[in-house]
């Protein structure tokens, strides 16, 4: 089959040796518990930049990158449970946990210290079959089609894993919440909390992205350094700047929580206690998802109409996605279709 690799970890837009290649590998086969899947389209998230680039260190030499992965079964491995050859899934960035210790225990299977991660720690989908647990996919909900449903499977997930760190109570949510960056993740979250009730500013570099905020109900949209027009109850940063960090906490209100989205942040800058810290304020950290996530997040997707902006690459310039992503030269997310 042929499959992207990461086999230079660098710079995506550097001269010189590429740290993404298009090679031929063996097609995978799926092991006990396992699926196999023919790959139809996959979306490209910044964390396929941070693995590509190295700044996070890949685990599997030549690993393919890919986690929003939509396709159908292929073939079933032995014991392979829930899915027959033919059925549509989404395979998204949690790929396995141990299911044994505290954390998985007790439901917080996202922190467990033995999880593996699609196109990561095994290959991923930017390639024409992938396999996965069948535990670990999801099954995509009706009426969406496969590009509209791939940026779900994480750049959705991962959000609403932020917006639920974001609360202040379980099932309450933020009168008035900011986002800082709006790209793949924060256009889907902002849908979900305005829809759910949450008055959203959004702060974020260049104008496509703002008026993106703005056509989907954004109260106002402004420069990523900006102050927004109100105290906020509670924040989220998508954009991986810790510079970001002190300029959202000013920006809460007493009380305030900041939730950090991205799994790979810049150095962050010094805090000052009284302006930054004070009054109550809180910094959560967000880590991967829980399989329940997933499962709440695509049920509400689908209630309350969330869709992505998306725009499509051929498969053969993945490459050249994940530049534009990094330049910052679309809004929304970016699909890699393989149909």
């Amino acid at each position: 089959m042929r499959a992207w690799s990461v086999t230079e970890p660098g710079p995506i837009d550097r001269n010189g040796a590429a740290p993404l290649r298009l090679v031929d590998k063996p097609t995978p086969t799926p092991g006990p518990g396992e699926l196999l899947v023919r790959v139809r389209v996959c979306g490209v998230c910044r964390t396929d930049l941070h693995v590509t680039e190295g700044d996070l260190p890949v685990h599997r030499p030549g690993v393919t990158p890919g986690h929003e992965i939509v396709g159908e079964v292929a073939e079933t491995g032995p014991s392979a449970e829930g899915f027959s050859i033919g059925d549509r899934v989404g395979v998204a960035w949690l790929h396995h946990t141990d299911g044994t210790c505290r954390h998985c225990r007790s439901g917080d299977e996202n922190l467990c210290a033995a999880s593996t991660y699609t196109g990561w720690d095994t290959d991923g989908g930017y390639a024409e079959y992938t396999t996965v647990p069948a535990a670990y996919a999801y099954r995509i909900p009706d009426g969406l089609d496969d590009v509209a449903a791939a940026p779900l499977l994480c750049a959705g997930i991962i959000g609403y894993r932020a917006l639920k760190r974001a609360r202040r109570e379980p099932g309450t949510m933020p009168a008035r919440l900011g986002l800082y960056g709006f790209g793949g993740s924060a256009h889907l979250c902002a849908q979900l909390a305005i829809a759910l009730g949450s008055t959203v500013h959004v702060m974020t570099r260049g104008q496509q992205a703002r008026d993106l905020a703005l056509s989907l109900g954004a109260a106002s949209a402004g420069d990523a350094y900006d102050e927004p027009p109100e105290p906020l109850d509670a924040a989220i940063t998508f954009a991986p700047v810790g510079e970001l960090v002190p300029v959202a906490m000013r920006a809460l209100d007493r009380g305030g929580i900041l939730s950090i989205a991205g799994i790979h942040l810049t150095d962050t800058p010094p805090l000052n206690y009284e302006r930054e810290l004070f009054y109550e304020k809180e910094i959560r950290s967000v880590t991967a998802n829980t399989r329940a996530d997933g499962r709440e997040f695509l049920r509400l997707a689908a209630r309350h109409g969330v869709r992505a902006t998306t725009h499509t690459y051929p498969f053969d310039q993945a490459d050249q996605a994940l530049r534009d992503l990094k330049a910052g030269a679309f809004d929304g997310a970016a699909v890699l279709d393989l149909r």
